[in-house]
């Protein structure tokens, strides 16, 4: 099976209203604007899960709050992508109430009451990177605000032990860590052995990971159209390789940004992700809240 992904990225951007464009409109599938849905407003790229929808000047609005906590608002219509593929986002009709209770991302059962983000807890968890983070922002993010965890991303774990001496860990301040290509022999595993040996970090420091060399291979690969996720030889960055298997461009930062936010975008619940992920995250997360 090849990957369902435009081989021409500018077709993924704002474009010209034209003929074209009013003829693909006509026949595009009507979503509700649910809260909790992930959308990508195509003209400006900006990424969010719908929080509400709210009347303004005579027109309906869409209001989108990002992985930061940003919100905007934008008129409802054409112009978005939900699981990547173009749609006319319209209000949600108003429904009786579903039998039973409502299931988050992560599978958890969601609170009857709109979830609203708690303090923040002192615990933390950390991961390598800003697209751990987001993978794990968007599977578990109404369950970490419940609890009031607050994920942050490393930038890379080479520090790991500096950061959490910092941290200054204890009873009320736990640090869970998440780290990619934790395997015997790895480098990762070395780091992940000497922070758990620092003074004070015994029952108040948890550091796991998952075998992948980047997150992105945590992803079922067939939610991106592959058997298989590509094996990229030596020497060549787990992402650049990865995007050029894709068919995908590759040549700068950005290219991997617009490449992250396509294979974010497939992701719909825990069922998307590998096993060797999900218990790992459920594990720190226990490990911070208990």
């Amino acid at each position: 099976m090849s990957a369902s992904f435009p081989t021409d990225w500018s077709s993924w951007g704002a474009q010209d209203v034209t003929e074209r464009r009013r003829r693909t409109q006509r026949t595009l599938p009507q979503v509700p604007a649910a809260v909790g849905t992930e959308v990508e407003e195509r003209a400006s790229g900006w990424v969010g899960v719908v929080v509400g929808v709210e009347a303004s000047g005579g027109i309906k609005l869409v209001r989108l709050r990002d992985y930061d906590g940003t919100e905007r608002a934008f008129p409802l219509g054409f112009g978005f992508l939900v699981e990547g593929e173009p749609v006319e986002l319209v209000a949600p009709a108003a429904t009786a109430k579903q039998a039973g209770p409502r299931r988050t991302a992560s599978g958890s059962f969601a609170s009857e009451q709109p979830i609203q983000a708690r303090t923040a807890r002192a615990s933390r968890i950390w991961v390598e990177g800003t697209h751990d983070a987001e993978l794990v922002e968007k599977v578990w993010g109404d369950d970490l605000r419940e609890v009031g965890i607050v994920v942050e991303p490393l930038h890379g774990a080479d520090d790991l032990a500096t950061a959490v001496r910092m941290f200054q860990p204890g009873p009320q301040r736990r640090l869970g860590v998440l780290l990619d290509h934790l395997v015997a022999g790895s480098k990762e595993s070395r780091i992940a052995e000497q922070t758990m040996a620092l003074p004070g970090a015994a029952g108040n420091v948890l550091v796991l990971g998952h075998p992948y060399v980047d997150v992105w291979q945590a992803v079922k690969p067939e939610r991106v159209g592959l058997k298989a996720w590509p094996h990229v030889p030596r020497g060549t960055d787990i992402k650049v390789g990865t995007l050029r298997a894709l068919g995908l461009p590759a040549a700068n930062q950005r290219d991997i940004a617009h490449g992250w936010k396509q294979i974010l975008s497939r992701v719909r619940s825990y069922t998307d992700l590998e096993p060797s992920l999900l218990g790992r995250v459920e594990e720190l997360i226990d490990f911070v809240t208990c």
